[in-house]
């Protein structure tokens, strides 16, 4: 089975005017990165792998490197701002809040792919430039996507030190739970503006080649007040999922309008992890007093009608709050936390696959109702 897949994903990867090896880096742009450090590692789990900071020579920011599996989070603040960069970045964090200014792609040729992404209409950030260490060479390049958000380009097909040229190995913050509460990302969820939705598809499509995977809209994704639209894009291998998000016109503010108002214009609204236990998961991370959202016990009453057996009985899901979605190809289970920092912008989901390629169609009501209550309590529905 493994073997299949990897060839499939070779395959489709060599056919691919823009192939990518999976998502390298969820790099957040934070106030406290020590402080953000610590919860990600004490209340998701993660392992601190990597450091750059004015110990080891960087005098404007301090960067921490947390690992899950294969998910990789890099959090960046400013110390002192003595460049455009840093200037950036701290104008950032005051005008957004914490928030998410980089998803990073691993790519087998980050010149290629620069040069594709720019021949197509992307508008480059940095040209392809290499950094060296003891450990090798990384080659890296950068465009730019919705917002102030970007992709870095990423070949680190020839480095094999702990995160990149200019990071030391860190010890970890907090010892590690024995179980990986993640180990990959899923997909990375976009929000934009009314009616640019599908310009950022079509930009996914020229750019990077990108394919579109789902799209919900209409009835698909409203409640009694509010609404929106989204399209799915997503690579020839699905390793890299974008789904892109528009709020649609509804008799009260969407999530997706308060996002876009709090956040103070478009980005990244929740990231996906994917999880093999989200029993598990779910149990050890609340423990750890990460707040998902509430759903209401009726949804539990039919759902064995038509969300069919899965391998947690309904009393679990019913207890954790799971939700369960199912399509032609299987089913999956999720839950979505509340927003992580004090502004309601970013989320996180926790995503177990059975089969099921999809993002949950069948909950989307449960869900938006779910976020409608929250809003209510902040007085911005």
């Amino acid at each position: 089975m493994t073997q299949t897949t990897d060839h499939t994903s070779d395959t489709a990867r060599q056919a691919d005017p823009f192939p990518v090896k999976g998502m390298d880096a969820v790099v957040f742009a934070v106030g406290n990165a020590k402080q953000a450090a610590h919860y990600y590692s004490s209340a998701f789990g993660m392992k601190l792998v990597a450091y750059s900071g004015p110990e080891n020579g960087s005098r404007e920011t301090a960067s921490y490197v947390l690992e899950s599996g294969g998910a990789r989070f890099v959090l960046t603040t400013v110390i002192k701002a003595t460049s455009e960069r840093g200037r950036f970045l701290e104008r950032h964090v005051a005008e957004h809040g914490d928030g998410v200014v980089d998803l990073a792609i691993e790519v087998p040729d980050a010149r290629a792919a620069y040069a594709f992404a720019v021949e197509n209409g992307a508008r480059g950030l940095e040209e392809p430039y290499e950094l060296k260490d003891e450990h090798g060479t990384v080659v890296l390049a950068a465009i730019a996507t919705y917002g102030e958000t970007r992709h870095t380009l990423v070949d680190r097909s020839g480095y094999n030190g702990p995160y990149l040229p200019g990071y030391t190995a860190a010890e970890p913050i907090v010892t590690p739970p024995e179980r990986r509460n993640f180990q990959a990302i899923d997909h990375c969820v976009g929000n934009v503006e009314l009616g640019r939705m599908d310009e950022w598809v079509t930009f996914y499509h020229k750019v990077m080649g990108f394919t579109n995977m789902k799209e919900f809209v209409g009835d698909d994704i409203a409640t009694e007040y509010s609404a929106l639209m989204s399209k799915v894009v997503a690579d020839g291998t699905r390793k890299v999922k974008f789904p892109l998000n528009e709020p649609a016109v509804a008799k009260k503010k969407s999530q997706i309008d308060e996002y876009l108002e709090f956040y103070g214009g478009p980005g990244v609204q929740h990231i996906a992890l994917a999880t093999n236990d989200i029993v598990a998961t779910v149990r050890q991370m609340k423990a750890a007093g990460v707040q998902f959202l509430d759903t209401p016990d009726s949804y539990y009453d039919t759902l064995g009608e038509w969300a069919g057996e899965t391998r947690v009985p309904v009393e679990t899901l019913r207890e954790l709050k799971i939700l369960v979605d199912r399509d032609e190809d299987g089913y999956l289970l999720q839950i979505f936390t509340k927003p992580v920092q004090d502004r309601p912008t970013v989320f996180f989901e926790m995503i177990e696959r059975h089969g099921s390629m999809g993002f949950g169609k069948g909950n989307f009501k449960a869900l938006f109702e779910a976020i409608e209550r929250e809003q209510a309590k902040r007085g911005n529905l």
